[in-house]
């Protein structure tokens, strides 16, 4: 017969499984803090070294990289290779070339109260960070912030996203292999999981992912008062101004909805343009993506999928449910999570599709009166995490620019602007706060401690001159000495060179007689 087991028993045995995995994350966490009390990852050599660990592991185990991220999305090469292990391979190169220039003290300007003392900035690591990482891009968006958080010197607890199974699965195998374990623990699960280790005190929270998760990270923040950076989403607009080629338009919106199905946080999400333009573009549109897909998209090598049936359902809904008109695309096929992507024209403000960001193949146009409506359109929402804006006129896109508010901006394209390290990745409001890549990395893992180095010299000059009692004669002089004139350009340097000769005077003036009033008197 079946052995059955008792309700109560089942609770039993599911709460002492939970409180197990508790107590191994928490056990996880503490050894973090401990290596990093042992200063494991804090020397610059420690750092470079872990940096060409991780090199290493891009280079030698680069073919499960590609099969995980295939077996998750299904990503083409291309895609898989440039979005994915080159953008983590540049980062490294980037930090490896900067690190001692990014870890040394930056020296600060001083006034004449401290030129004989040494200040200066010294980025410090935070100590034991979380990184939570999505699903969309598995393998970037883990590695991305772990090199960061390595060149700043920090130990880092990693959490990969349970949904794409294949890449969560390479990372738990993998880098305990090329890093050491007790200070680059990966920790694998779930709702469960990312809960209870949100809930282990540790001194930076890095979270990558959509913004209803991002205010319970936000919230577990609070609690220990940790710092954190928030990359969330939204949704990312595409103005189109009617001066524009059409043609190329179209290529490069395509080109950005279309990278990874448009599972990408900063893919177009929907287009405002002219009531006229609707059409042309849509036919521009269609065009594109026969030249980039073929005639059937499904069998395009170049074209990803969705990352799991759940989401297949979601975004199969959203287009069941718009009253646009569709002009391309509504094809699925459910088992091999095959998405064509659709285009629809006439959408309004208030559509299923305009509710929440769509994040896949669907592209709604949105008609506007003009283009100050499509600013307008923008500036009543929440701010996205990308904005693009087509046009020729220059000045109109410096309009766009200065009237509305988002993460990045890049006109005449989409995407692109990620792709430049110098430029600070992250987004402001409902779309996230913080900001990484390449040097913005290393700062978001970072402590700015201010340093400053005193001598234990010139105490009669304190004594005169900064200690109590506090007379009238102190209080002018030294109000005229270091005091500032607010909207007075260029006379930075006189007015230092002359604090500086009267300092000189008002000390030889205490050495000789023993009081400064004298000369306080006399220039004064």
């Amino acid at each position: 017969g079946l052995v059955r087991t008792s309700p109560s028993k089942t609770v039993c045995n599911q709460h002492c499984a939970r409180t197990g995995m508790e107590k191994e994350i928490q056990k996880t966490v503490e050894t973090c803090h401990a290596s990093f009390r042992e200063n494991k990852t804090k020397p610059v050599e420690a750092r470079r070294r872990n940096l060409l660990q991780l090199n290493l592991f891009l280079d030698e185990r680069k073919a499960e990289i590609l099969q995980a991220l295939t077996d998750d999305l299904g990503k083409p090469t291309y895609e898989a290779l440039l979005a994915e292990w080159m953008n983590a391979r540049n980062e490294i190169a980037y930090s490896l070339e900067h690190l001692d220039e990014f870890s040394s003290p930056k020296k600060v300007k001083k006034n004449i109260l401290f030129m004989g003392d040494s200040a200066y900035i010294q980025y410090q690591p935070y100590g034991v960070v979380t990184i939570i990482c999505p699903w969309n891009y598995p393998f970037s968006l883990v590695m991305v912030p772990l090199i960061g958080a390595i060149s700043a010197g920090n130990c880092a607890i990693v959490k990969p996203s349970e949904v794409s199974t294949a890449t969560e699965a390479l990372f738990k195998e993998f880098i305990p292999k090329y890093l050491d374990p007790e200070c680059y623990p990966v920790v694998c699960g779930g709702v469960a999981e990312t809960t209870a280790l949100l809930a282990q005190r540790v001194d930076y929270i890095f979270y990558t992912g959509c913004t209803s998760v991002g205010r319970i990270v936000m919230q577990a923040a609070a609690k220990n008062i940790t710092p954190l950076t928030l990359e969330l989403g939204g949704k990312s607009p595409v103005i189109v101004d009617s001066d524009s080629d059409l043609s190329t338009v179209a290529n490069r919106i395509l080109f950005g909805k279309g990278v990874n199905a448009g599972q990408t946080c900063i893919a177009p999400d929907y287009v405002l343009c002219e009531p006229h333009l609707q059409e042309p573009l849509a036919e521009e549109l269609k065009k594109s993506l026969k030249t980039f897909y073929g005639e059937d998209m499904k069998a395009s090598s170049s074209y990803g999928k969705i990352i799991n049936q759940r989401h297949m359902g979601r975004l199969q809904s959203l287009l069941n449910k718009s009253k646009g008109t569709l002009m391309t695309g509504r094809e699925m096929d459910a088992e091999s999570r095959f998405m064509e992507l659709s285009v629809l024209t006439d959408v309004t403000a208030d559509d299923e599709l305009m509710k929440d960001e769509i994040f896949g193949p669907i592209l709604p146009i949105v008609p506007v009166a003009d283009m100050d409506g499509a600013i307008e359109f923008i500036n009543q929402r929440e701010k996205p995490l990308a904005l693009y804006v087509f046009s020729r006129n220059s000045k109109f896109i410096n309009h766009v620019i200065q009237n509305t508010s988002s993460g990045s901006v890049c006109a005449n394209d989409t995407v692109m602007q990620h792709a430049l390290e110098t430029l600070p990745f992250g987004g402001v409001g409902a779309s996230g706060f913080g900001a990484y890549h390449g040097q913005f990395t290393f700062e978001t893992f970072s402590h700015r401690r201010a340093c400053l180095v005193r001598k234990q010299a010139m105490e009669g000059i304190n004594k005169r001159l900064r200690y109590p009692p506090y007379t009238d004669g102190k209080m002018n002089f030294t109000m005229r000495l270091l005091g500032k004139t607010p909207g007075a350009r260029g006379s930075g340097k006189i007015l230092l060179l002359v604090s500086a000769a009267v300092a000189l005077l008002a000390v030889a003036a205490i050495f000789v007689r023993g009081d400064v009033a004298p000369l306080m008197k006399r220039f004064f």
